[in-house]
């Protein structure tokens, strides 16, 4: 299932002709980037929304199932355990890498478009892998990481008092696609960072990866578990740990 930067700008095209942006931010069913990301994987309208068992599935084509998940990754258990007795399945979780913010005001009009400081990347989809971590080593399953740029519309919420969060994000549009990353079918390497090639502490593994400590040390259970790091004793009070060989 090869992925690329053209079939995902035409899914966008495609989508935006059936009328999304007429019907205008706060009008939407459908959130925008899932229905994108749905006709990118099943460009053929009879392959989406199939009824599989007592489910539905995104898509159901030639290579099997694709489920779109942004989290929540604890309601897709019996799921995913029904499909993958009838196909392979692929999980796909979108990241905002790069993200635009605009905020909608009451009346419906725009804020000033700011872009986000935060670059997250493909290791945000450890913390949901923990949640279904006694499927990981299911023959058929498989994760797909689309690192996306887009803009996130935010509504305010002036009943909240100050303090609090005062917006809420409402929609995202999906602008281009930055990168995607396969992992799965026992191969969790790719969620492993770069440079890690000796002895590293959670804490560590967090700054690389751009999580924090609670996230990192999550990460680092599901990732011994799928065999791609294994402990490798202590400093001090705090565990080592090393990429697996061959992991």
């Amino acid at each position: 299932m090869k992925v690329t930067q053209s079939a995902f700008l035409q899914a966008c095209r495609e989508e935006m002709a059936g009328g999304r942006v007429r019907e205008g931010i706060g009008t939407l069913g459908e959130k925008t980037q899932h229905a994108v990301l749905k006709r990118l994987f099943g460009p053929e309208e009879s392959s989406r929304e199939v009824r599989v068992g007592p489910y539905v599935a995104d898509v159901w084509g030639e290579e099997g199932i694709v489920e779109i998940q942004t989290r929540g990754f604890e309601r897709l258990r019996e799921k995913l355990d029904y499909f993958l007795q009838a196909a392979p399945v692929t999980v796909v979780y979108p990241v905002g890498a790069v993200k635009w913010l605009l905020k909608v005001q009451e009346d419906g009009s725009l804020g000033k478009r700011r872009k986000s400081p935060k670059r997250p990347g493909a290791f945000e989809i450890l913390p949901e892998l923990y949640r279904i971590k006694p499927l990981l080593g299911r023959e058929g399953l498989r994760f797909c990481v689309m690192l996306l740029e887009v803009e996130e519309y935010r509504l305010e919420r002036p009943e909240v008092k100050v303090g609090r969060k005062r917006t809420a994000c409402y929609e995202r549009m999906p602008v281009s696609l930055l990168d995607v990353v396969w992992m799965g079918e026992g191969d969790f390497s790719p969620l492993v960072p770069e440079g890690m090639t000796g002895e590293f502490t959670a804490k560590e593994f967090g700054k690389a990866a751009g999580l924090s400590l609670g996230k990192a040390q999550t990460g680092l259970n599901v990732l011994r578990a799928v065999g791609a790091v294994e402990l490798a004793g202590k400093r001090g009070r705090a565990y080592l740990y090393r990429k697996a060989e061959g992991g």
